[in-house]
């Protein structure tokens, strides 16, 4: 059982999780996904997000506490909620595995913990490379309008970029933030260069991101950035915010960082990218070195592995 408490219908990259994960694994096991656990059997739980779906967590390991139960922590479980929220915190203590979806996550974690964590990288299928438009050089943003996402960061470094240059931003995601989505109506009448296509298919958001010449990531807080590792197996290089959850996919030493909250920086690295060939040729270079990294068959046999050694462990320890 598969425990994600987002809907398909809000295209949250939870769901995208829960769902690629059940497909890895429905070739070997019966697999359901929830929104919660409704005490239906199974020889194993696999619980996304530690605070959402901490009821879950508590019931099983109440019910079922001779069997495994695999929390995977996202972007704000391990940045945010199990410094300061007990249910998440007592998920850590409840799980008989931890997930971390980036090389760094697991350094959050309380010390205690970290013996029971392991790390999957996410993937995406590779497309094929595409030509750009040479005439204007476009640059995708993908995520929900809400505050981990940072989308004021994208407005504000429109001012701090020459409003000469052959320049277009499209912004693809929900307004999970109804205020948020009034200031990107805003800003796409003031500056023709922003264009907020509002929430999209992921197979079209991919396309919008084929199709451009860098991604913007300017996230505050990420479990693993799913559209990060969608843009390298795109052949898109990406600038993005040095946090780990984007660090921990393309390393520490990756060219394209800047700053959390700095849309002067991002504002500089967009220039370059733009005026340098060379310099956007070392980012595309630096992701193509990850790309392998972001196979769908390393995430699956990744998967497969977890449940394997999460069922022949049945017996928890005493706690």
């Amino acid at each position: 059982m598969i425990i994600t408490p987002r809907a398909a219908a809000t295209n949250a990259g939870n769901w995208h999780t829960a769902a690629r994960w059940a497909r890895f694994l429905r070739a070997r096991f019966r697999v359901a996904v929830a929104g919660h656990w409704d005490g239906s059997d199974a020889d194993c739980l696999i619980a996304l997000h530690a605070r959402r779906s901490a009821d879950s967590i508590a019931r099983f390991a109440a019910t079922c506490s001779e069997k495994p139960l695999v929390v995977v922590l996202t972007g704000t479980d391990l940045y945010r909620d199990i410094g300061r929220d007990k249910a998440a915190q007592q998920s850590l203590r409840l799980a008989t595995h931890l997930v971390v979806l980036n090389e760094l996550g697991a350094r959050k974690l309380p010390s205690a913990f970290r013996a029971k964590a392991r790390v999957i990288l996410q993937s995406a299928p590779a497309l094929r490379r595409c030509e750009r438009p040479a005439r204007i050089f476009t640059v995708a943003v993908v995520g929900h309008l809400r505050a981990e996402k940072d989308p004021q960061l994208v407005w504000d470094m429109l001012a701090h970029v020459d409003p000469s240059l052959p320049l277009r931003v499209v912004h693809a995601g929900a307004a999970y933030d109804a205020a948020l989505g009034r200031k990107a109506r805003a800003v796409a009448r003031r500056d023709l260069r922003y264009h907020w296509l509002g929430d999209l298919p992921r197979a079209e958001a991919r396309q919008v991101i084929r199709r451009s010449h860098l991604l913007l990531h300017p996230s505050v807080m990420e479990g693993g950035a799913q559209v990060v590792i969608e843009a390298v197996t795109a052949h898109t290089p990406v600038i993005g915010s040095r946090i780990d959850g984007n660090a921990g996919l393309l390393g520490v030493d990756y060219p394209g960082w800047f700053k959390t909250g700095n849309a002067r920086g991002a504002a500089r690295l967009l220039e370059r990218a733009m005026h340098e060939p060379a310099f956007l040729r070392k980012l595309a270079r630096a992701c193509a070195r990850r790309a392998p990294r972001f196979a769908p068959g390393h995430e699956r046999a990744a998967v497969n592995r977890l449940v394997d050694n999460a069922l022949r462990v049945r017996t928890r320890k005493p706690r």
